[in-house]
């Protein structure tokens, strides 16, 4: 169980690493900064990790992201939500597309309310930040489909974190 959860740590660790150096990619639209990589690292977090530690992943990105300017403050609600959403997904439907669709859908849908409160009028909310943020997210997600159907070939699915645990299409 110690190890299991160790390597667990480890492996939120880098993801959130990932996360920050994979923030450098990132092009600006409109007031967002569409950092595809955290899309990415929100559905393998998800998928290998579980909601839960999906969840600390998003946010302990999210905080270094902002902290280090490589941020906005849409990278709370769509990293952390989109991570939970995947995990819970996935973790019930037991199926690729159901991540992918958590956080590429989901998520931006619910950084909504604090694009309104940065921008102040819906439909500048929506063009500004929400149409970017969907973009971000199409990009994560095709990057993750690409590498987790890769990895799901190359078998690295089996027994990985010390699970014995198939990952489905």
């Amino acid at each position: 169980m110690k190890k299991t959860n160790i390597h667990k740590l480890v492996f939120a660790a880098v993801l959130v690493a990932l996360a920050v150096v994979g923030s450098l990619i990132s092009f600006p639209i409109g007031a967002s900064k569409c950092a595809p990589v955290q899309h990415l690292v929100n559905i393998i977090g998800a998928v290998f990790l579980g909601p839960a530690w999906a969840v600390g992943v998003g946010f302990t990105a999210a905080l270094l992201r902002n902290l280090l300017g490589l941020g906005s403050l849409l990278a709370f609600p769509g990293s952390m939500v989109g991570a939970f959403v995947a995990g819970m997904l996935y973790k019930y439907i037991k199926k690729l597309p159901a991540a992918y669709v958590g956080t590429s859908v989901l998520g931006g849908l619910l950084a909504y309310p604090v694009a309104r409160f940065l921008v102040g009028a819906p439909a500048a909310a929506i063009t500004v930040y929400i149409l970017p943020f969907f973009v971000s997210c199409a990009g994560g997600t095709v990057l993750a489909i690409v590498i987790v159907t890769a990895l799901k070939k190359a078998k690295v699915f089996d027994n990985f974190l010390g699970f014995s645990k198939e990952v489905r299409a």
